[in-house]
């Protein structure tokens, strides 16, 4: 088994560098050549400069463009949380946003739906069809360099945090855009920043942690998960970062929490991932742990071709038998499915599946 026959290119979803591209543009051979699964866009890249978004026009026109490219319908991707995480900026002429805290200290779900609704007409419109939001991690430590500070939590209660963010998936299920929840299994205890290198949170975790993500999968509210790359030993001894751990992966989110949908690992070119495995082998142990989808952002590193690399790696375990093909299969039904339902071919919430 070599790999040929399957779609391989659609585990991938990249970002890269341009405001517009043509047949020439290396990402738009990854989409003719690879069948690449998706992009993921940035309005600047880390020194300031322009990277995909400067107006809605011309981002209307970049995403109609990139589709126009693709066999299978992409994924467009953006962070667009609101407030500090946020691609489509005020300044750039879209929406004004909102931190997750400040709606969420209003207590005031219909607020929330209202705001959202604004949000996601302004990407529909502009051609995005995956919002890498909302953020369900509990704020449990105020000072969590990359979620307390940056107040990016709906609150501490989980109750509160599920509220929440299901107003705003269904405001963006209104307009044909699919949402992803993270970080699995909860980084808002975390003391440190897995973009920047390891992180342990072994000691702070909580089990309630894990409650918004089941009431969501419970409601029907959970197209996508995000995975976190932390450390947690109460999960998995091994001391593996949770998008590469099968027990976390595989055991807890699929066979325990019940989530049928497809699971998107964080950036594997963060550090918490970069600084102790090659692309190569962080892509065969995340999809050996269970992930479906793999992003790949450049922007924190840049990997010319990430998506052949990818894909090469992917041919390895099947050829190898260490993963089988059931299990690549089984990941594409769950992009495919994902990707009908944005198409409106799916309803967004079907009932929770059985075994």
């Amino acid at each position: 088994m070599n790999g040929h026959d399957l779609a391989l290119g659609q585990l991938f979803m990249v970002g890269f560098a341009g405001l517009s591209v043509d047949a020439r543009h290396p990402v738009v051979e990854d989409i003719t050549r690879h069948g690449l699964g998706g992009v993921i866009l940035f309005d600047r890249d880390l020194h300031g400069a322009r990277r995909n978004i400067e107006s809605a026009e011309q981002l209307r026109e970049l995403t109609a463009a990139l589709q126009g490219y693709a066999r299978i319908p992409l994924f467009i991707a953006v962070d667009q949380e609101g407030g500090r995480v946020c691609r489509l900026k005020e300044e750039d002429g879209f929406p004004t946003s909102l931190p997750a805290k400040l709606l969420g200290d209003e207590a005031d779900p219909a607020r929330t739906r209202i705001y959202a609704e604004r949000m996601a007409a302004s990407l529909a419109a502009c051609g995005v069809n995956l919002n890498m939001a909302p953020v369900v991690d509990l704020d449990l430590n105020p000072a969590n360099p990359i979620i307390g500070r940056f107040l990016r939590s709906y609150g501490s209660g989980a109750g509160q945090v599920a509220s929440h963010a299901s107003a705003f998936i269904a405001a963006h299920h209104h307009h044909g855009i699919a949402c992803c929840l993270k970080h699995f299994p909860g980084h808002g205890s975390a003391a440190a920043d897995s973009h920047l290198g390891f992180v342990d949170n072994t000691e702070q975790w909580r089990p309630v942690e894990l409650d918004p993500f089941q009431q969501l999968i419970d409601a029907g509210y959970a197209d996508s998960v995000m995975t976190a790359h932390v450390v947690n030993r109460q999960l998995d001894s091994s001391g593996l970062p949770a998008t590469l751990s099968a027990p976390v992966i595989s055991g807890l989110l699929r066979e325990r929490l019940g989530f049928a949908g497809v699971i998107i690992s964080d950036d594997l070119q963060m550090r918490a991932i970069s600084d102790q495995w090659s692309y190569a082998e962080a892509v065969q142990n995340a999809l050996l742990a269970g992930v479906d989808l793999i992003i790949v952002c450049n922007v924190l590193a840049w990997e010319e071709d990430a998506t052949g690399l990818g894909i090469r790696a992917v041919e390895e375990l099947l050829a190898a038998g260490r993963i089988s093909e059931r299990q690549v299969r089984d990941s594409l039904r769950r992009i495919a499915i994902l990707k009908q339902k944005i198409g409106g071919k799916v309803p967004w919430q079907p009932s929770r599946p059985t075994a």
